[in-house]
C-alpha cells in the first residue's frame, strides 16, 4: 500500500509517500500558514506522487477519545475542532491540511495518526498528575505525552542498528527540533516523557517555555493582568530560546554564541541543562539505559548541543567522540571507543511510522462502500 503521509506544523506542511517497504520518495515541504499552501503548489504534488492508495495525517493530539490511530470522519473532524486548545499551534493546521487534501482526493481513505497514541500505554505513575480526581476524570487531564511517531521510529531504528530487534533494549530518545521532547522507550513501549497535557510541558524549545512553576503563572494573571489568552501566546510563541537569545533559531543562536553573544551562551546552558537533566530522568524511570539516541533538526544537525548535554552523563556510561560526533552523515554511531553505552544520531522518519499505522487501521476495518 502506498501511503500518502501528511505533516502540517504551525508554518509549514511536509508530504511524502511511504512506500509498503516503507520506502519514502517524494518528500517535500511548503510553507504554510496554518496548513494551507498557496495556490495549486500542493496539487500539484500530490498528483506527481501518483499511484496513492491511502492517506495518513499526523495529528499532535488526540485527546482523550483517541488513544490510538483512526479512519476520518465527521464525528472525528468534530471532535478535533473542540481541542484545538490544547494544541493551537498544531491542530488548526492539521484540520486544515485534512480539508485541502480531501478536496483533492475526495475517495481516497484517510487515517488520523495521532502522536499521543505511542505514549497511551505509559505506565500510570508517569502519565498521571498529582491534582483532584475531579480534573481527572471530568476532563482527562492527565500527561499524554507527543512526538510520539518520531520516538517509536527512533528506538526502532536503534535496535535494528545495533542489531537488537525486539530484544527489550532501554532507549532515551531525544527528539530536538523547534519543538522538543525525550522519551523513555522500553522494548518499544514509551515508559515517560517530557512532555505532558499540552506539547509546552518539558524541554527549553524554540519558542516555548517548556515547565515552569504553575503558580508563576497564576502569579502573572493576577499581577501582570495577563488574559488566559496572552499568557498562552507569550508562553507558545514569545518564550524559550526565543526569550533568552533573541531567536528560537539554533543554528544562529549557535552563531551568536561562537562570537561571544552572553544572552547566547546563558541560552544554551539553560536549554543543556534541561536537556541533559531530562536524559538523566529518562534513564531512571526505566531502571537504565541501553542506548542514547538523537532526533530531529537540532539533534540531526548541532553537535555542540550533543556534546554539551552528553559531557555530563559520564555517570549513565555514555561518552561521545568528539571526530564522530563533528562528522554526523546519515544514521551513525558517535560513541567514544569507551563508552559503556552507545550514543546514536539518527534521522527522524515520523511518515514511515504514520504509514505503518495507516495499513494497520485500514486492514482491520476495510472502506465501507462509498
Amino acid at each position: 500500500m502506498r501511503v500518502l503521509v501528511v505533516n502540517a506544523g504551525s508554518s509549514s506542511l511536509k508530504v511524502s509517500v511511504v512506500g509498503p517497504e516503507d520506502e519514502v520518495s517524494g518528500e517535500q515541504e511548503f510553507e504554510a500558514v496554518g496548513g494551507q499552501v498557496e495556490g495549486g503548489r500542493l496539487d500539484a504534488a500530490i498528483h506527481a506522487m501518483g499511484g496513492v492508495e491511502a492517506v495518513g495525517h499526523r495529528v499532535v493530539h488526540g485527546g482523550q477519545r483517541y488513544p490510538e490511530s483512526v479512519r476520518i470522519d465527521a464525528g472525528v473532524i468534530r471532535y478535533l475542532v473542540t481541542i484545538t486548545d490544547l494544541a493551537p499551534l498544531h491542530l488548526p493546521a492539521s484540520l486544515a491540511a485534512m480539508a485541502a487534501v480531501r478536496e483533492l482526493m475526495p475517495r481516497i481513505p484517510a487515517v488520523a495518526c495521532f502522536d499521543t497514541a505511542f505514549h497511551s500505554r505509559m505506565p500510570a505513575a508517569a502519565s498521571t498528575y498529582a491534582i483532584p480526581l475531579e480534573w481527572r476524570q471530568r476532563y482527562g487531564v492527565r500527561r499524554y505525552g507527543f512526538h510520539g511517531f518520531s520516538h517509536a521510529w527512533a528506538a526502532r531504528r536503534a535496535a535494528q542498528l545495533l542489531g537488537s530487534p525486539g530484544t527489550g533494549l532501554k532507549v532515551v530518545t531525544c527528539h530536538l527540533g523547534s519543538g522538543a521532547s525525550v522519551a523513555a522507550v522500553w522494548g518499544a513501549r514509551s515508559m515517560d516523557t517530557t512532555m505532558g497535557f499540552t506539547p509546552l510541558e518539558g524541554l527549553v524549545m524554540a519558542t516555548r517555555s517548556g515547565s515552569i512553576d504553575p503558580g508563576l503563572v497564576l502569579w502573572l494573571q493576577k499581577h501582570a493582568g495577563l488574559s488566559d489568552g496572552q499568557m498562552m501566546d507569550a508562553l507558545d510563541r514569545h518564550s524559550g530560546l526565543q526569550a533568552l537569545a533573541g531567536t528560537g533559531d539554533m543554528r544562529q543562536l549557535l552563531e551568536n554564541l561562537s562570537a561571544g553573544d552572553e544572552d547566547a551562551r546563558l541560552a544554551f546552558d539553560v536549554y543543556v541543562h534541561r536537556l541533559r537533566a531530562s536524559i538523566a530522568s529518562m534513564a531512571a524511570a526505566m531502571a537504565g539505559l541501553d542506548v542514547l539516541v538523537f532526533t530531529g533538526g537540532v539533534g540531526e544537525n548541532a553537535s555542540p548541543v550533543r556534546a554539551a548535554a552528553v559531557s555530563g552523563l559520564r555517570f549513565l556510561g555514555v561518552e561521545i567522540d568528539r571526530e564522530l560526533n563533528a562528522n554526523v552523515t546519515g544514521d551513525t554511531d558517535i560513541s567514544s571507543p569507551s563508552a559503556a553505552v552507545p550514543t546514536l544520531v539518527i534521522k527522524a522518519h515520523e511518515d514511515i511510522e504514520v504509514a505503518r499505522e495507516v495499513r494497520k487501521v485500514l486492514t482491520a476495518s476495510p472502506p465501507s462502500p462509498l
